[in-house]
C-alpha cells in the first residue's frame, strides 16, 4: 500500500446504513473538507461505508497508515448499530472500557435533565484504553483520539462543536492553500486538450473544469488550487493567452 507523506494529509471516513440508503444528507463532508481548506489541510480521501465491523476495521487501518489526519463520523451514539468505538479499538488492538472521565460527563449531563443513564447511553462513554477525550459541548457524550484517527458524532451541530471548539485548536496550521477560478462562455470540450496539457507542466497545483448551464449561457468555471500561489498565477496567464489568442470570452 502505498503511503501519502505529503504534509497535513487528510481523510474522512463517514459511517453509517443511513447515508448509503439516501435516507439521511450527509452535510458533515462538506463542514470538515472548508475547515480543513483554511488550515491548510489536503483533503485526498473520503470513503463512506456500512455500520459493517470488517469494512470499518479495513478503512481505519488503511486510512490510518495513508494519511496525517483521518477523521470519522456517525456510529458513536447508544444504539445497536453504533459500532465505531468497537471498531476503533480492534483495529488499533486497544481494549474497550467504560471510561471514568466520560462516565462523569454522562452523569451530570443526563442529572441535569431528569433522565435515567440507562445501558444504552451507557454504552457513549465506552471508549479504548489510551484514548484522547474530545469535547462535545452540545450534548457530553465524548469523541476521541486513537492515534492519527479522530472519532466524531454524525450528527452535524455536535460534530461541528466538536471541531471546532476541541479540534481545530490542536491542529498546527498548514501552508496556506490558494484557489483561483476562470469563468469562460465555451463548453470545456473546447479546451479540454489546452488544459490537459497545462496541468501536465503544472503538477504541484490541481487543475480542474467544472460546466455550467444557465441559458442562453453554456460555460466552464476553471479552478486552480496548490500551495504554490506563483505556479497558479503562471498557469492562469497562460490560460488568458490562450484564450485571447483562441478568442474565447472569459471573466477572471
Amino acid at each position: 500500500m502505498k503511503v501519502n507523506k505529503e504534509f497535513n494529509t487528510v481523510a474522512i471516513l463517514i459511517i453509517g446504513n443511513e447515508i448509503l440508503s439516501g435516507k439521511t444528507q450527509d452535510t458533515n463532508l462538506n463542514f470538515i473538507a472548508t475547515r480543513c481548506n483554511d488550515l491548510g489541510y489536503s483533503l485526498k480521501e473520503v470513503r463512506v461505508v456500512r455500520d459493517d465491523k470488517k469494512q470499518i476495521i479495513k478503512s481505519l487501518r488503511e486510512l490510518s497508515k495513508m494519511y496525517n489526519n483521518v477523521f470519522t463520523t456517525g456510529g458513536i451514539g447508544p444504539t445497536h448499530d453504533d459500532i465505531t468505538a468497537e471498531c476503533v479499538a480492534i483495529a488499533f488492538k486497544r481494549k474497550l472500557v467504560l471510561n471514568k472521565k466520560a462516565h462523569k460527563l454522562l452523569i451530570d449531563h443526563y442529572k441535569n435533565l431528569d433522565i435515567e443513564l440507562n445501558e444504552s447511553r451507557l454504552k457513549m462513554a465506552k471508549i479504548p484504553t489510551k484514548a484522547k477525550l474530545i469535547k462535545n459541548s452540545v450534548s457530553s457524550a465524548p469523541g476521541f483520539k486513537v492515534k492519527n484517527v479522530w472519532v466524531l458524532a454524525g450528527v452535524p451541530k455536535i460534530m461541528q462543536a466538536m471541531f471546532l471548539e476541541d479540534i481545530e485548536p490542536q491542529l498546527n496550521k498548514g501552508k496556506k492553500i490558494f484557489s483561483k477560478s476562470i469563468k469562460i462562455l465555451k463548453p470545456e470540450g473546447d479546451i479540454a486538450e489546452f488544459l490537459s496539457t497545462l496541468q501536465s507542466n503544472y503538477k504541484k497545483i490541481d487543475i480542474g473544469s467544472y460546466p455550467f448551464y444557465t441559458p442562453p449561457n453554456i460555460g466552464t468555471t476553471i479552478i486552480f488550487r496548490g500551495y504554490e500561489n506563483k505556479s497558479i498565477n503562471n498557469a492562469i496567464k497562460l490560460l488568458c493567452k490562450y484564450l485571447t489568442k483562441a478568442k474565447i470570452q472569459f471573466l477572471e
